[in-house]
């Protein structure tokens, strides 16, 4: 990631057609979207036409006068709020359809009532969390430098994402138990700075305060 660069600056390269900035932006947002509208169209027909309303999503971001026009980079909610805002648009675009061909109680049933917004607002938070945390993950990776930091990644990834308990890790690895809780210690907190840049870097116009609190609502997210 270039120096100064933030979330504003690749999605505006993206919307220009720069190949590397669109691929980038895929890869970090397009499972977050994929998961909130796979969630709110679960019981609808609208289930199989998910990876359509996701391309939608991803062609409303870059086409020329959509919504980066409008774009205010100064949201309180930064670009998680822009990039929630256009799935919500297009799945609300998509219902609209739905509701056009076949009467809503028939073909919607009870996957359309008015709290669906909230279901989708609740999907999209807990998602937006995880995209956050994964970029993060990479952060903390490509920050690694020798083993030993490369060994402390890894023992973050088996205890957190895999569950393994820290005296069966050091069976694996044929090492002292007291050294690797030091070690996840030390890892916990290297990835907490990684967080807190990738907070930062979609919410460039937060204080430090307002990215530490962004940070501990992510985590209490998951």
């Amino acid at each position: 990631m270039a120096p100064g660069e933030t979330c504003w600056t690749v999605i505006e390269a993206a919307a220009d057609g720069d190949p590397g900035a669109r691929s980038a932006f895929a890869r970090a947002y397009l499972e977050v979207v994929r998961v909130v509208l796979s969630r709110r169209w679960a019981r609808s027909p609208l289930r199989d036409a998910v990876e359509d309303g996701v391309q939608e999503v991803f062609a409303d971001c870059f086409k020329a006068q959509g919504p980066l026009s409008g774009l205010d980079r100064e949201h309180p909610s930064g670009f998680r709020g822009f990039l929630f805002g256009v799935t919500r648009i297009v799945a609300l675009r998509f219902e609209e359809g739905l509701q056009r061909d076949r009467r809503r109680q028939e073909m919607v049933g009870s996957a359309e009532p008015s709290t669906e917004d909230d279901d989708l607002a609740r999907s999209f938070d807990r998602e937006w969390a995880r995209a956050l945390v994964r970029q993060a993950a990479h952060r903390h990776q490509d920050a690694s430098v020798d083993e030993r930091a490369w060994q402390r990644c890894e023992l973050l990834r088996l205890r957190f994402s895999e569950g393994v308990p820290v005296r069966e890790i050091a069976t694996r690895w044929a090492a002292d138990p007291a050294f690797l809780h030091h070690e996840l210690a030390r890892a916990r907190t290297e990835f907490r700075q990684h967080l807190l840049a990738e907070i930062a870097f979609h919410r460039p116009q937060a204080t430090p305060g307002e990215v530490e609190r962004e940070c501990r609502e992510l985590l209490e997210l998951l």
